[in-house]
């Protein structure tokens, strides 16, 4: 069958779910299921799936998918906690003695703070923890989500301890390696080498987003959600963006060329979160006026969900302010203690692992998961039961959380399973098919060659919007670079073109492919209340992914044609 027509056959079931959501509207609980289907129905009649090895994906897609809601619920669980302790209403006190300006605490939380959790956890744990945090400040449900999702892009190709790139780029390890051995001078002597080198490259793409990023993301929200509706609004906070980029991109730059791929992220948040706040409390940078919504009576009906945004948000504080952010500070420190090699609880949390093998028989087709290192058990579920005793809650305000959490959970259960399963049928289409063997191409594979059948000689500007791609098709940036970092490679070989940089365009656009991926969208909808409005996000958040995608493909044009040509 003609490449063209794999390549179509595999995105239909995408097509589907973006006309379905975007185009009609329809809510991901009914879109992912009927896309599912299509991506069944493709893998079975194009790719000549044994219709068992269909079902055994479906079933280990539906596996991960409940170690996604484990996360979900324990993100979920967290916010409900702080909400009936008074921890949140404390918390949201201090921030408006910060400022009421909700520009400048959207850069704070949803950029700066999201950062640090980006690089401790990954998984799509930052906006499902700073949405919530910006709904119960006064923000819109559907601009809270927008905005986490949109800013946790800079951050995630170093997040969860720079996973996506020493795992994600892991399929390049045996060339690279065959490279070193043929003695060919090059500016590293190992694999680890190599990944600092995309973490570097990474990292200098990402440092100009870091800047036009976030002042984009204010003039975006006062445009679709402020009473004026004017871009030029946001511009009114431009110097404290700038400022809190500058705070964030330092230590982040510094830290993937000083140290490696693991920190970057998190240092960034850890470094640059304190500057950022006290320079906010003195002042400096802050804008003349202060920025809000308009009253809710004028809002727009998709704005808000289940969870009510409170119409006057004036808090008082019940506990002080270090006891209320103990919780987060607990989550944070937990994140980084069990991921770090040098300590020993990264062992222990994985000891305990659940393994299914061969799922319907069919080898290779297997689940496995490992339940104390999902962030959703340790540190969200353990730290909303550390808080009990914390915050000195009592019976019916547990019970309250826990019951509102568990509802919940419905409608991004639904949307999930059925995502993944689609995901794990595209990964899996490549090595059990009747086309050519078991290494047959896997239908996002046959997807990126066909754009790059197009693209010739321009592939530098292409290769970000693939790595987005797979970011968007599977959820995850380290199994966008899974997917497709030996297509990348290859593609760099073929035209002669710097490996590290378009290995690096690669994990940049797994990171700004978080934008808009299905898993992520549908996970920080749940934790504000909204439902039905994947679509909607879609479609407003393809804004900034363009822009995104335009500025770090002009770079890759630059970097690999312009200023350095030569590299390997």
């Amino acid at each position: 069958m003609p490449l063209g027509v794999l390549a179509l056959v595999a995105f239909i079931p995408i097509l589907l779910a973006l006309i379905l959501m975007v185009g009609m509207r329809w809510p991901a609980t009914k879109a992912m299921p009927v896309a599912w289907i299509a991506a069944a129905l493709g893998a079975g009649l194009a790719w000549k799936m044994p219709w068992v090895a269909v079902a055994a994906s479906t079933l280990q897609g539906f596996g991960v998918a409940i170690n996604i809601l484990i996360i979900v619920f324990g993100a979920i669980l967290i916010l409900y906690t702080l909400r009936d302790s008074g921890g949140m209403e404390t918390i949201n006190h201090g921030f408006h003695g910060i400022t009421q300006d909700r520009r400048v605490q959207t850069i704070i939380i949803a950029f700066v703070f999201a950062a640090f959790i980006e690089g401790s956890a990954g998984f799509g744990t930052p906006a499902a923890i700073a949405a919530p945090l910006l709904l119960s400040l006064g923000f819109p449900a559907l601009a809270a989500a927008m905005v986490c999702l949109i800013l946790n892009s800079v951050p995630v190709t170093f997040g969860a301890v720079g996973v996506p790139i020493w795992l994600g780029m892991s399929p390049v390890k045996g060339k690279v390696e065959e490279v070193l051995a043929s003695g060919a001078n090059l500016s590293f002597t190992d694999i680890d080498g190599f990944y600092m080198l995309i973490g570097k490259w990474a990292a200098t793409f990402h440092a100009v987003m870091a800047f036009v990023l976030p002042l984009f993301v204010i003039c975006f929200l006062t445009r679709f959600f402020g009473k004026n509706r004017k871009w030029s609004e946001g511009l009114g906070a431009a110097k404290f963006s700038i400022f809190a980029s500058v705070a964030f991109v330092i230590p982040y730059v510094g830290t993937a060329f000083l140290v490696g791929p693991e920190f970057p992220a998190i240092l960034g948040g850890l470094i640059g979160l304190p500057i950022v706040i006290f320079g906010a409390k003195n002042g400096w940078f802050m804008p003349a006026e202060s920025w809000d919504f308009g009253s809710q009576e004028h809002w727009e009906a998709e704005w808000t969900g289940e969870i009510k945004t409170a119409e006057k948000a004036e808090f008082k504080a019940h506990m002080s302010q270090g006891l209320a952010w103990t919780p987060y500070a607990l989550i944070g420190g937990l994140l980084v203690a069990t991921r770090v090699d040098f300590l020993p609880l990264i062992d222990w949390v994985k000891a305990w692992t659940i393994t299914v093998p061969n799922i319907l028989g069919v080898e290779g087709i297997t689940y496995s998961v490992a339940p104390l290192y999902l962030p959703g058990t340790i540190p969200f579920i353990l730290v909303a039961l550390l808080t009990i005793p914390l915050h000195k809650m009592g019976g019916d305000k547990v019970k309250a959380a826990w019951v509102d959490s568990i509802k919940k959970m419905k409608n991004p259960a639904i949307a999930l399973f059925f995502a993944v399963a689609l995901v794990q049928i595209f990964k899996n289409s490549g090595s059990f098919n009747g086309l050519e063997g078991v290494n047959a191409m896997s239908m996002p594979l046959a997807m990126a060659k066909a754009v790059a059948a197009m693209a010739g000689q321009t592939w530098p500007f292409f290769a970000s919007f693939v790595g987005a791609l797979g970011s968007f098709i599977t959820g995850s940036n380290t199994v966008s670079d899974l997917l497709f970092s030996e297509f990348q490679y290859g593609m760099a070989t073929q035209l002669n073109l710097p490996h590290q940089i378009i290995l690096a365009l690669q994990g940049v656009g797994g990171a700004m492919g978080n934008m808009v991926c299905i898993h992520n969208i549908v996970a920080a909808s749940a934790t504000v209340g909204l439902v039905g409005m994947e679509g909607v996000i879609i479609r407003r958040n393809a804004i900034p992914l363009a822009v995104y995608g335009t500025v770090v493909g002009v770079m890759g044009l630059l970097f690999s044609y312009v200023m350095f040509p030569g590299l390997w």
